[in-house]
């Protein structure tokens, strides 16, 4: 195993070293920053994260995506941080992605840092690679006086965002599915839709920080891969490993917050008692039931919690918790492969959603709806589902964000596209909005 030497400081004013850390990152080429905004929530083993500086990595396409990642993961044995995209459902199934990618993510990207920073309460933690370690205690003094960035010093253009898909198309589309789920083909299918914008500068990190304070997400993380960023403010677990226990908490049925206490309480509880919303959510538990089946002891699968509402700045969410445990000589990367893509993302039964939607989303989804996360030393690991967010490539200046939202035999396609509106709200105005 990779050594790390480990130090710990005491700091009082959290915010501002977050702050701090986070403008000190940018010197990198690849930066990977995740953050819990101290939401309440089970299973965290920390408030936030930085990774920095590639030691190894590995970037591919989807072919043997999850075979290279395995070898990856146990050759390192060691912290990773990166993503899978959506597309690397191809590696596992008779499925394609041609649609329209300007953004070029590669499909999987992992790195093992040299330079490693937890925050757990006002305890930050340094773990360096020992070829590194001696630079412990002089980042730490860097990271508390270097000045926040100046964003003047960015030609900002004004930002003109488009449809991908326009409004009486996305009707039409959504009538598509449910002539599907009509005929039995699926119960339900995630279809969603990419607003952009082109010829567009941004200066990212700023802009994730207008998105994560509006809406301060448990599994919010802002990457930096030289000239590609994800700008992330995700309320959702896609799947975290725990010793010998497997968590995934998919997220179905959302409504607006209120500014009337009484309202928004009246909003929740409607949404909890929603049939539509609950119905969505039951087959999404399902078949996450079904997917953990794969890799669990038997009889260990098991629903924690089912339909509940909690509370976020922009809107009330329905999560429910599964859970399951497996053998111990059982391959973290199999358990990520026996499950992906996650199924709030796809719908059921999952591979002929996947090859609907395919065939009716204009845009390759790529990193969007894909999985960011980390992999310990010991194989735990912890992702999130990639929505609620901005997608940039600085080279060529193209800004995407999409949104998405499940079809049932019950949905109304104009109540679908207002709840991706909805969705959409937060991404839309930090854009026009930013600094």
């Amino acid at each position: 195993m990779i050594q790390r030497t480990v130090q710990t400081f005491s700091v009082d004013n959290l915010d501002n070293f977050k702050n701090h850390l986070l403008t000190w990152s940018q010197q990198f080429n690849t930066a990977l920053w995740l953050d819990t905004n101290n939401y309440q929530q089970q299973y965290t083993n920390f408030d936030a994260a930085l990774a920095v500086e590639e030691f190894t990595s590995i970037k591919t396409d989807y072919y043997n995506a999850f075979d290279k990642l395995k070898e990856y993961q146990s050759i390192t044995n060691d912290f990773i941080f990166g993503y899978i995209s959506y597309d690397v459902k191809n590696d596992i199934e008779q499925l394609s992605s041609n649609n329209f990618d300007d953004l070029d993510f590669a499909d999987l990207y992992f790195f093992q840092p040299q330079k490693l920073i937890f925050i757990r309460g006002k305890n930050v933690e340094f773990q360096y690679l020992n070829m590194v370690a001696d630079e412990i205690e002089s980042d730490f003094e860097e990271i508390q006086k270097i000045k926040p960035f100046d964003c003047a010093q960015v030609d900002k253009s004004d930002i003109k965002i488009k449809l991908r898909i326009h409004k009486d198309e996305y009707h039409q589309k959504v009538q598509k599915v449910l002539e599907h789920i009509k005929r039995g083909d699926i119960y339900e299918a995630n279809f969603c839709q990419e607003f952009y914008a082109e010829n567009a500068t941004i200066h990212p990190l700023e802009v994730y920080k207008d998105l994560n304070k509006i809406s301060e997400p448990p599994f919010a993380c802002f990457l930096k891969m030289e000239h590609q960023y994800a700008l992330c403010a995700s309320p959702e677990r896609y799947l975290k490993k725990e010793g010998t226990k497997v968590i995934s908490q998919p997220i179905k049925g959302t409504a607006k917050r209120l500014i009337s206490k009484i309202d928004d309480e009246k909003i929740a509880s409607d949404l909890q008692r929603d049939e539509k919303e609950r119905a969505e959510n039951v087959m999404i538990v399902d078949l996450v039931r079904n997917d953990l089946s794969k890799t669990a002891i038997i009889g260990s699968v098991k629903v924690e919690e089912l339909c509940k509402v909690y509370p976020f700045k922009q809107v009330h969410q329905m999560i429910s918790t599964v859970v399951s445990e497996v053998a111990e000589n059982t391959h973290p990367v199999e358990i990520i492969k026996s499950t992906f893509p996650m199924g709030s993302m796809t719908g059921a039964p999952k591979v002929s959603a996947m090859n609907i939607i395919e065939n009716l989303e204009e845009t390759k989804r790529g990193l969007y709806s894909g999985a960011i996360g980390y992999f310990t030393p010991k194989g735990d690991f912890d992702f999130n589902v990639v929505i609620r967010s901005i997608l940039y490539n600085e080279e060529k200046n193209y800004i995407s964000y999409s949104v998405g939202g499940a079809i049932t035999i019950k949905s109304s396609p104009e109540k679908e596209y207002q709840e991706c509106l909805l969705k959409a709200k937060a991404m839309k105005y930090v854009l026009l909005n930013s600094k």
